[in-house]
Parts: structure tokens; sequence; C-alpha cells
């Protein structure tokens, strides 16, 4: 996921792999390579392109940035494509930021987690507040 972050940042902004390796102080053949996921870049790297674009490190490195995918409406409706989430080693799910945003989700906010035989979905808590907080 990293890697196609890192490019649709640099390409968003219209800079070259010299330009943005400049910016980050590494080659442009280093730039290539992340971007092409032959190599990653070091946390220290992650952490000053997160903080210089306004985003966290996780949304860097797990959520997808691509405008076309991250917030796509469909048929017109309040329905939407926020993209593909990664579940980590314990289960963790990291909900799109865009997602967070439209639904108002912020760190410690509960979520009911709804399933059947098509798939499941997540339901902000305050939607349901009688029902289950006894």
């Amino acid at each position: 996921m990293i890697s196609m972050n890192l490019k649709h940042l640099r390409t968003k902004l219209s800079l070259t792999q010299e330009q943005f390796a400049e910016k980050f102080g590494v080659s442009r053949q280093t730039v290539a390579k992340w971007e092409s996921g032959e190599s990653l870049p070091d946390i220290t790297k992650c952490a000053e392109v997160a903080y210089e674009y306004g985003l966290t490190l996780d949304e860097l490195v797990m959520c997808p940035l691509e405008e076309n995918k991250s917030d796509k409406k469909v048929d017109g409706e309040d329905k939407y494509v926020f993209g593909i989430s990664k579940v980590g080693e314990r289960g963790q799910v990291v909900i799109p930021k865009h997602a967070r945003d439209v639904y108002s989700i912020k760190q410690g906010d509960r979520i009911l987690v709804l399933g059947d035989n098509r798939g499941m979905a997540f339901i902000k808590m305050n939607s349901f507040p009688m029902i289950f907080d006894k």
C-alpha cells in the first residue's frame, strides 16, 4: 500500500521522482524503489512524509489514498466505496480516513460488527445507543 500511496502523493503534486527525493533527502533511485515496492522507506522517512502531507502513519502505510478509490459515490446515492483495508495479525481493520470523516468516527468510538452470508458491516454504536449499552 505504501508504494502506491507514495507514488499517488508525488504525482498528485506534479513532482518528479527527483524533486520528491530532494524534498526528503534521498536519491531518485530510492524513490523509484519505494514506488515499485522493491524497498520500503524507514520509519523516520515515513514519519517525515506523513507529517509533510498531513497524514497519519496508518494512512500512509495502510490506507489507499487514491481519490478515485477512497471516496467514490455509488449510483449517486449516499453509498460509498472507500477502498480496501487489510486485516492485521490480531484482526484489526483500519477504516479509511474518508470513511471516518463521513461517519465522524474517532479513536475510542465503539463499532457494532454485523454480518451475513454476503459480507460484514460496521455501524457506529451511537446509531443504536439503547439496544446494546445495557
